[in-house]
């Protein structure tokens, strides 16, 4: 699997901004191929939807059948890349890229909205509970202080992951980071 998927095009990020879609990438990437009939029934919804939904991912290089993972009726899908990324101020020079990028950000937040809710601190340990939550921050930095913030969080993230492979309490994590100028005059 590549680590990322660099998306310059508005219409590939717009493929990827349907909720459903979305969710779908989003299960490849954590738990692995599947077919359209096992999304389905993870997701609600009828092997005939996740089955397009598929096949629109797949035009835009979001995945790939899965090879070495062949079921005998269906095809078992996988993941291309560990994650995907976009350049808003490059995407953000039409109105459509603009508009693309808006929706990308609402369903991030709206999907660690509800990871939020759905922690239940009494179904983990509490190491788990202690490290787990969100906190946030302002500080006063230009742009390019921002990408650098950024980018070493990723290195950190990288390494972290690295010098604990294998640990017997490992668990997946997820892990957002997100940054915004405040607006002059703005409630914090």
């Amino acid at each position: 699997m590549e680590e990322q998927y660099k998306i310059s095009d508005p219409q590939v990020l717009k493929a990827v901004t349907h909720p459903l879609r979305a969710r779908m990438l989003g299960l490849l990437r954590a738990d692995g191929p599947a077919t359209a009939s096992e999304l389905g029934r993870r997701l609600g919804e009828s092997s005939g939807s996740t089955s397009y939904h598929l096949r629109e991912l797949f035009k835009y290089g979001f995945i790939e059948e899965d090879p070495d993972r062949r079921d005998g009726r269906e095809r078992r899908w996988r993941a291309r890349h560990r994650y995907t990324s976009w350049n808003s101020r490059e995407l953000s020079g039409t109105p459509e890229g603009r508009e693309a990028v808006k929706v990308m950000r609402l369903w991030q937040a709206e999907v660690l909205g509800r990871f939020v809710q759905e922690f239940d601190e009494a179904e983990w340990s509490p190491e788990w509970v202690e490290a787990a939550g969100m906190s946030d921050h302002i500080a006063v930095l230009p742009p390019a202080g921002l990408k650098e913030f950024a980018a070493r969080s990723e290195e950190l993230l990288r390494e972290l992951v690295e010098r604990h492979a294998g640990a017997p309490d490992a668990e997946q994590v997820r892990v957002w980071l997100g940054a915004f100028p405040r607006a002059p005059k703005e409630e914090p």
